[in-house]
């Protein structure tokens, strides 16, 4: 027989476990702009977008190992669509960068529930991702007048991606614990 956890859902355990779904959502995406970058022979840009689905799928399982240690009941949720087709390069990155804004919107609505709820540790939980976002919009922004830039030479993008670092390629030192070990 499986017990069941005894804490109350609040609204900012409900906003959780929706999270859960969106980060892992974020992570299928990323493997859908991964493998476009594959088939079109741009290894950068793909290693990149790979990294960038293990990070999401790092950050649910953040989310569902804070879940476990504060004795929350956790549902893996499957994830929503995926786009697949796209027409050029600055269509993907655009998807990515409003992706992060869209995620950087849910995390703010996770900090605004607990501290309308006087939940000091998982408003304390948030503001990891709260500054992660700041990290993620600014990569993806930073990519995206990247290839601008590049005007259609996509050996230029793939030649910066080789060169320089975007972002911290989630080694973040300060990242919550994950479920099962971040990968």
């Amino acid at each position: 027989m499986a017990l069941i956890k005894k804490q109350p859902r609040s609204k900012f355990y409900e906003l959780l476990q929706a999270q859960i779904h969106n980060e892992f959502n974020a992570s299928q995406q990323y493997i859908a702009l991964a493998v476009w970058f594959d088939a079109e022979d741009l290894p950068q840009l793909a290693k990149h977008f790979y990294k960038q689905s293990v990070e999401e799928r790092n950050h649910a399982m953040a989310l569902i190992q804070y879940m476990l240690d504060t004795d929350h009941h956790v549902e893996i949720p499957g994830t929503g669509d995926v786009r697949n087709t796209f027409s050029d390069v600055t269509e993907l990155i655009e998807l990515a960068l409003q992706q992060e804004k869209d995620v950087a919107t849910d995390i703010q609505q996770l900090a605004k529930a607990a501290r309308a709820e006087e939940d000091y540790i998982g408003e304390q939980f948030t503001q990891w991702f709260l500054k992660e976002q700041v990290e993620e919009i600014s990569q993806m922004s930073t990519l995206l007048n990247i290839v601008k830039r590049a005007n259609g030479n996509l050996f230029e993008v793939e030649n910066h991606l080789h060169r320089e670092s975007i972002g911290d390629g989630g080694a973040d030192s300060g990242m919550p614990p994950v479920a099962g070990g971040a990968l």
